[in-house]
Order: structure tokens, then sequence, then C-alpha cells
């Protein structure tokens, strides 16, 4: 965290720079049991890959808008950050058929919507340890396949402009100067105050509330989330066993 950092992208640059080697997203879905934690340095690089992949591999320039139909997820909050680092606009839940990039879920309904964008068509599999397709959707190239090649360093052409449009959520337009500046004055009413707070998210990622609470708030102020998805099929004791455990400093449901 820096007083500096006006994109997205920049947060993550400050939190790398800082202590790369803290936890900064942990990952639970109750369906299946899965539980990843990622450090600040392997969340970087994963973004990295990505970023070289939306460029290099499929054309992606600044302004570009990428449809990511994707639920609340680890993988999903890459993607935010890859396309931010890129300078595109990430439109969650957006319109694929006004996409230059659409990226959907495992989903029979998230992948059809998805086949209405006429560019790149990118598919995750959702499966743990960013597990691959036993055979890709057809018209989509699978994004366990194509990332792992990617440069583990990405350097923009030019600088992101944090004026520039960089997240659309629930009909809202937002740039990536906003995304920051509301990020840090809604934190506190998150429980976000400040380096090692720990927020347990069970919102889904189709509003800015969701955002906050399961990404941005703990990028924004040094702090880390526990995003779970599914959270309803855990029980009350369970839960209790989950804050103590993950040292939670402060939940959003």
């Amino acid at each position: 965290m820096n007083a500096t950092d006006r994109t997205p992208a920049d947060l993550l640059g400050s939190a790398l720079a800082a202590d790369p080697g803290r936890p900064l997203v942990t990952f639970y879905d109750d369906a299946t049991g899965e539980r990843v934690e990622l450090s600040v340095a392997t969340f970087a690089n994963w973004v990295a890959k990505t970023a070289n992949l939306l460029r290099d591999e499929l054309s992606v320039e600044p302004g570009d808008r990428v449809a990511l139909l994707l639920p609340a997820h680890w993988q999903t909050a890459v993607w935010l950050l890859a396309c931010a680092s890129v300078g595109a606009v990430a439109d969650v839940a957006g319109d694929p058929a006004a996409a230059d990039v659409a990226v959907s879920g495992p989903e029979p309904g998230s992948l059809e919507a998805a086949r209405a964008c006429s560019g790149a068509r990118i598919a995750l599999a959702l499966r743990p340890l960013g597990g691959r397709f036993p055979q890709p959707p057809e018209g989509f190239a699978d994004y366990a396949v194509e990332v792992p090649g990617q440069g583990d360093r990405f350097v923009p052409y030019a600088p992101v402009d944090p004026e520039e449009p960089a997240l659309i959520v629930a009909g809202r337009e937002f740039t990536g100067a906003e995304v920051v500046e509301r990020a840090r004055a809604e934190a506190p009413e998150l429980g976000l105050t400040g380096p090692g707070s720990r927020i347990l998210s069970g919102r889904p990622y189709d509003t800015w509330e969701g955002l906050n609470a399961g990404l941005y708030g703990a990028l924004a102020t040094g702090g880390s989330v526990v995003l779970c998805r599914n959270l309803d099929r855990l029980g009350g004791e369970a839960l209790d066993k989950r804050v103590e455990s993950e040292r939670v400093t402060a939940i959003a449901r």
C-alpha cells in the first residue's frame, strides 16, 4: 500500500515490494472442499502471466473490454488484476457481444453466453490447483493450457492511465483511480484497518460490495482476504473454526 498508488495494479506492485511472502488470497470452495492459499508473490506471478496472455497472445490493448463471466474465485481475482495491468476494462458479468474478449467459467450457461463474443474466448475449468479441462469446450482456449508458458513478469508498453475506465460491475463504470479511492475510503466499514487485517468474504463478485470485500479492500489496505465460495454450505460451528484458524479479523457475508 502506497499513497501514490492510483490503479489496482499499482496496489499489487506495492504489496509485492513490501512483503511478497505474506498471504494475500486464501480461497475456499465449500461445495468441493478446496482450499488454496496464494502469497502476494504467487498471486502476482499469476497476474503477470495472465496479463502477458492478454496482451501478447490475445492482442488486448488499453481500453479494450474483457467480459468476465466468472464467480467469486481466486482465478477471477487474478483476471481482474491482469486487466488492470494491461489497461483493459474488466466487465464483470458483462455482455460478451460487446466485449473484445470473453472469459467464462465451466458452467454451460456461462459458456453459451460467452459464445456471443466475436473476439477471443477463454474458458476456465476452475478446478483445484488451476487444473485443465479434460476436454476444452468447443470454440474456447483453455486458460490452464495457455497461461503456464507466459512470462513471469509483465511490463506495460506505456503506463496505465488511472483516469481511464478500468472496471464495470452492476452497470457502474469505474476508472482505476476510482477503484483505488473507493476501496480505501470504504475499507474501515469492512473492518479493514491496515496491514494485518484479514477479511473473510462470502459475497459474490457481481457487485462493487462483493469485489471490495473479496479483493480490492484488502489490497488497498495491506490486508488479506479469505474468499469463500458456497459459504452457505458451511455450518456455524465450522465457520467459527475457520475464522479462528485463518486468523480472520472481519467478516463480510
